[in-house]
């Protein structure tokens, strides 16, 4: 039995999300709450909701005992760029890269 939760276009880069990621997956659903509201990450926000959702959905709609969950498994993946504009000299123009994030966060429960 498992409980999904998914954020999709998350405004941050996956490269800083995956740090976080790293850090909490195979954790307890309290650890890795512990660990991400003590680490001064910008990526932390969204992931402290995202590990809320799935935590919710494991106990309302699966049922399961929220004191046994634990990261499953948690990815990150790169959502739509938005392309920008930055003005550099002599009238050129530079691309600027906005990148986005879906991640995926899968709670499992210990037997």
């Amino acid at each position: 039995m498992e409980a999904r939760a998914i954020v999709r276009n998350v405004r941050m880069t996956p490269r800083k999300i995956k740090l976080i990621c790293d850090l909490i997956r195979g954790k307890d659903a309290g650890e890795a709450m512990a660990i991400i509201m003590n680490t001064p990450k910008a990526a932390c926000e969204p992931m402290e909701k995202l590990l809320k959702s799935a935590v919710a959905n494991a106990e309302n709609n699966h049922g399961m005992n929220t004191d046994k969950l634990y990261v499953k498994e948690v990815h990150v993946g790169p959502g739509p760029i938005m392309k920008r504009v930055m003005p550099r000299a002599q009238g050129r123009a530079f691309r600027i890269l906005k990148r986005t994030s879906h991640v995926t966060l899968v709670l499992g429960e210990k037997e």
